[in-house]
């Protein structure tokens, strides 16, 4: 269990890694600083802590669903999906600046995540609570997301 664990911790943090590259590009281009952002945004090291806390519980998380799944082709095609749509935000958004692709991509990350949450229940119980994290930071993410193209 401990090397499925660190096998998935490395997956995720080299997609923050990789996305991370790409948000250091529009968060120090202007483009970002001159948006009309939402009140609720928090302070950019919040986003930092907020992603590692998340990707340390997800790793737990999709370790143990692994261990329990049935079909861990399945399994492993959605956490696949998972870390694309994560990562490929990143680049939509600050880098290519296209908000409403951004919106889109987010939104169906927090359906997907939103799916993990709900489907873990029957197979790891208690431990489908680890994913909380990220759900909750996702439909803040989103949030954020849809202000900016509605009021920009």
């Amino acid at each position: 269990m401990a090397l499925r664990i660190i096998a998935f911790l490395l997956i995720n943090f080299v997609g923050l890694a990789l996305g991370g590259l790409f948000t250091n590009v529009g968060t120090n281009g202007g483009w970002y600083d001159s948006l009309n952002k939402a009140p609720w945004t928090p302070p950019g090291w919040v986003f930092g802590a907020a992603w590692t806390t998340i990707m340390i519980c997800f790793a737990i998380y999709i370790a143990y669903r692994y261990n329990a799944s049935e079909n861990k082709t399945a399994l492993l095609i959605l956490f696949s999906l998972q870390w694309i749509l994560n990562f490929a935000w990143n680049p939509v958004f600050f880098k290519f600046q296209a908000v409403l692709l951004g919106l889109i991509l987010i939104a169906s990350l927090t359906v997907l995540v939103g799916y993990f949450l709900i489907s873990g229940w029957g197979s790891i119980r208690y431990k489908t609570l680890l994913i909380v994290p990220y759900f909750i930071w996702l439909c803040i993410a989103t949030s954020l997301n849809a202000y900016i193209f509605i009021k920009n």
